[in-house]
């Protein structure tokens, strides 16, 4: 659709929001563009080449007139060779969460689909403080502060990293469509990890009491599967499967993981395919492991028998071990019981 891009448009029907985003191009201005969110949103945007966009302000903030003028300078500046941005009075570009909203959560959907929602969320948790202010506002300055701070409050020096390699993505994109000259993350100095630390292995003792704690787990949780069905009876309601080996997956996932090293991420991602039990062989495939290489593991006996013990009792469903709280706290509470202190293994 084609208008002059003013109040009395703004004011219309034809620019309020409908089921699916749409942009209205101004009949005046080529390039000046005005584009309505179902959300209601309604924002400015400069469009020059095939691809380039420039967001110049929200409607409500900005009057259409001054984004007008923006755009103006914007196309100059592309007509020039300069950087869209250059000695633009006035605005600083996007906001970072308007760009997140916009333009890099439709992008990260479709590209990085299996990590997308695992991104977004630890924007929004670590960055959204920030996401009223302009992208240009994330200086080096900035991030080595907040960096410090963190490290400083006791945040791990990999979780640091993953953080700024998440916003990083963000201020990459917006480099590429040319919000940015350069993106920060690049130049701050990072924080030395070791990436081949001492490994801390149970000795007898530990992994006595770490099998007797699993096990006496399993024992309660049968007991109390029992004791549940018998009321259930009783009452002639429909009775819960029974539980002939284990409690949940907590003793199989962690004997398999002790058994074959596979982590957390990989046991809750295997599936019964991927084990071979005539020829006693696990398979991690690449887009599963952590380094993104397809592993084959050799299964011993133990791991046999619980995996055996652990398809009859799950019904054998795609998926190995089908959770959707992971291991953690029920981990922890292991540890707890069976007095293990200081030990990480890939179920943490």
């Amino acid at each position: 659709m084609q208008a002059f891009i003013g109040d009395k448009l703004l004011a219309s029907q034809d620019a309020h929001a409908k089921k699916r985003p749409f942009e209205i191009y101004d009949r005046r201005l080529p390039g000046f563009t005005l584009r309505v969110q179902p959300t209601g949103v309604r924002s400015y945007y400069a469009r020059f080449g095939r691809n380039g966009r420039i967001a110049l302000g929200k409607v409500g903030t900005l009057p259409p007139a001054e984004a007008r003028e923006k755009c103006r300078k914007v196309l100059g500046n592309v007509a020039h060779g300069r950087h869209p941005l250059h000695d633009l009075s006035g605005t600083d570009g996007p906001t970072l969460g308007q760009f997140i909203e916009e333009t890099y959560t439709p992008w990260v959907r479709a590209n990085r689909v299996r990590t997308a929602g695992n991104t977004l969320e630890k924007l929004h948790r670590r960055f959204r403080a920030w996401f009223p202010e302009p992208l240009s506002a994330i200086t080096i300055e900035r991030l080595e502060s907040w960096k410090a701070r963190r490290l400083n409050g006791g945040c791990a020096a990999t979780t640091l990293l993953r953080d700024l390699f998440t916003l990083s993505s963000v201020l990459s994109r917006a480099v590429k469509l040319g919000h940015l000259q350069e993106n920060p993350v690049r130049r701050v100095d990072k924080p030395r990890i070791d990436r081949r630390p001492k490994a801390r292995f149970l000795d007898n003792a530990e992994e006595a009491r770490l099998r007797h704690a699993l096990h006496a787990r399993d024992v309660r949780m049968r007991q109390a599967r029992e004791s549940a069905n018998a009321w259930r009876q009783a009452r002639a309601i429909g009775l819960l499967p029974p539980l002939p080996h284990f409690g949940d997956h907590l003793t199989p996932a962690v004997l398999l993981s002790a058994n074959t090293g596979l982590r957390r991420g990989e046991l809750l991602k295997l599936r019964w395919e991927c084990i071979d039990f005539d020829r006693q062989l696990l398979t991690v495939e690449g887009g599963d492991a952590k380094n993104r290489q397809t592993r084959h593991v050799a299964l011993n006996d133990e791991a046999m028998t619980l995996l055996r013990c652990w398809r009859e009792q799950s019904n054998g469903g795609p998926r190995v071990f089908v959770v959707s709280t992971g291991f953690k706290s029920a981990w922890t509470q292991i540890l707890e019981r069976a007095r293990i202190t200081s030990f990480l293994i890939p179920m943490a």
